[in-house]
């Protein structure tokens, strides 16, 4: 008798932040077959998340841009579990508490900076997926893929256009 140990499935998660009202053709594509996406805020209309609920479940947050009726019903934060992994989703890095592993979370998804970001600190994954909204300096245009299988999490993000 052969026993077969279970491998833990493999979710694949969108990451998107300061879209600024801009649904870029390439990000559509970038996040197309994820099971999952999660916008970091500064959505700046309803419009954008629409488009990104016909790819995937969305989890989205308020950012500092995003004001009026469609905006108001979004939190400022959230969490979400994907297998054994806990994440919170706040726009700005400013607003996660001093000490997120105390409070159980695994990963720290962030926007705001339009700095594409990954990290590790006390345990905790940080994510910053950048922006994938107007160019804005000279910073790329963004967007990242969160991986989770069990306990585990990892992070990669690529530019969308050059």
């Amino acid at each position: 008798m052969t026993s077969r140990t279970r491998q833990p499935t493999r979710t694949r998660i969108g990451l998107i932040s300061d879209t600024h009202n801009l649904v870029r053709p390439e990000a559509l594509q970038y996040l197309a077959g994820c099971d999952a996406i999660v916008h970091a805020g500064d959505i700046c209309n309803e419009a954008v998340l629409d488009a990104l609920t016909r790819i995937a479940p969305v989890t989205a947050v308020r950012g500092n841009n995003d004001t009026g009726d469609w905006a108001a019903s979004l939190p400022t934060h959230t969490t979400l579990t994907v297998q054994q992994v806990t994440i919170l989703v706040v726009h700005d890095i400013a607003d996660v508490g001093a000490d997120p592993r105390s409070q159980g979370i695994d990963v720290v998804v962030t926007g705001h900076s339009h700095k594409p970001m990954i990290s590790e600190r006390d345990g905790v994954l940080f994510v910053n997926p950048g922006s994938a909204g107007p160019r804005r300096f000279k910073l790329p245009i963004s967007a990242g893929i969160l991986i989770v299988e069990g306990a585990h999490a990892s992070a990669s993000f690529d530019p969308l256009v050059s």
